[in-house]
C-alpha cells in the first residue's frame, strides 16, 4: 500500500513538500529556542527536526532523477521558513525594550503606560527643537504590538526605537512580569 502511494509521483511530490515544511519549521523554532538560551526545548525539538529531515531527504535522494521531487523539496524549504517565522511570531518569546522620545514632555505619558502595567523609566531630555520626555519601556514580546498602539494613541508623533535585550537582571518589574501581572489590555 505504502509503496503504491510512493510510486505515484504527485503523492511523492506532496509528501516531500509537506515533510520539508515541517523540517524547516522545526529548524527555525529550534534555532530560536537556542538563541533564547532554552537548551532543553531546543534539544527536544531537534529530535523531531532531524527525524523529519532524514525522511524528507531520503525520499529525494532515492528519486534524484525526478526533478519535481527536487523542486518540491526546495519549495517546501522556502515555505517552511515562512511557517517557522509565523510560529515564532505567535510564540513571541522573550522581552523587548522600547525607547520612546515624546516631543511633548507635558503629556502624562509615564503614568498612562504604568497604569497599563508596563515598566517605564523616564527622564527629561533636550532635543534639537526643545524639551522632550525620554522613556525606556520593557515588555514581553507578546505585548509589543499593543505597546506600540498605546504609544501612538498617547503621542502620535513619538519617536520609537525597539530592540531585544540579551540579558535582563534585577528590577522589581521583571519579577512582576514573570508572575503574570502585566495587564492583558496593555
Amino acid at each position: 500500500m505504502v509503496e503504491n502511494l510512493l510510486s505515484n509521483s504527485l503523492v511523492m511530490v506532496l509528501i516531500i513538500f509537506v515533510v520539508n515544511i515541517f523540517y524547516v519549521s522545526f529548524l527555525t523554532i529550534r534555532m530560536i529556542f537556542t538563541l533564547k538560551g532554552q537548551r532543553y526545548w531546543a534539544a527536544l525539538i531537534s529530535v523531531f527536526e532531524i527525524t523529519v529531515y532524514i525522511v524528507g531527504l531520503g525520499l529525494v535522494l532515492e528519486n534524484l532523477d525526478q526533478i519535481q521531487n527536487i523542486i518540491a523539496y526546495a519549495l517546501g524549504f522556502g515555505l517552511g521558513v515562512i511557517v517557522g517565522m509565523k510560529i515564532e511570531e505567535k510564540l513571541a518569546l522573550g522581552y523587548i525594550t522600547v525607547n520612546v522620545i515624546s516631543s511633548n514632555p507635558d503629556i502624562d505619558f509615564t503614568k498612562q503606560l504604568r497604569d497599563k502595567g508596563y515598566g517605564v523609566t523616564s527622564w527629561f531630555a533636550y532635543g534639537m527643537e526643545g524639551d522632550r520626555l525620554a522613556m525606556q519601556i520593557l515588555t514581553p514580546r507578546k505585548y509589543e504590538l499593543a505597546l506600540y498602539e498605546t504609544i501612538k494613541e498617547i503621542d502620535p508623533k513619538a519617536f520609537i526605537v525597539a530592540y531585544e535585550p540579551k540579558q535582563i537582571r534585577g528590577g522589581f518589574w521583571v519579577k512582576q512580569v514573570r508572575k503574570g501581572r502585566l495587564k492583558k489590555n496593555g
